[in-house]
């Protein structure tokens, strides 16, 4: 009986550890959003953006700029030419197809100034105000 007993409370306290993840997962992709931005040919439509400290993926449109682009984020002030100052996770996954849309994976923000641009458009550098 005292085996039963302990299995029995070993599978509940299994069950409630994992419903107590699975709501946090959730919780965290809840607190996930998404930025639009939309690149035509030699520009960014949105010039400059603010956004609240969070986490967020980047949706990049190609809207006919007639080949590829791509996204890059950089803290500002650093040296946009040097790779090793983008901030990775905010490139898109593959890059943009003429008229086609690609994501960025999960990029968290703190506050200050960022600069984004395109270096495939090529586009100028436009701010990225986290508040």
């Amino acid at each position: 009986m005292k085996k039963v007993i302990s299995i029995f409370v070993m599978v509940i306290a299994f069950t409630l550890t994992t419903n107590a993840q699975d709501k946090m997962m959730k919780t965290d992709k809840m607190a996930v959003k998404t930025v639009s931005l939309e690149q035509t040919k030699g520009v960014f439509t949105q010039q400059a953006v603010t956004l609240a400290e969070g986490s967020y993926i980047f949706e990049i449109s190609n809207n006919n700029v007639g080949h590829d682009v791509g996204f890059v984020l950089i803290k500002k002030g650093t040296d946009a030419s040097k790779p090793e100052n983008h901030i990775k996770t905010a490139y898109v996954t593959e890059v943009v197809g003429n008229n086609k849309k690609q994501k960025s994976n999960v990029t968290a923000l703190e506050k200050g100034e960022y600069v984004y641009f395109c270096p495939m458009n090529p586009t100028p550098q436009y701010t990225l105000t986290v508040e």
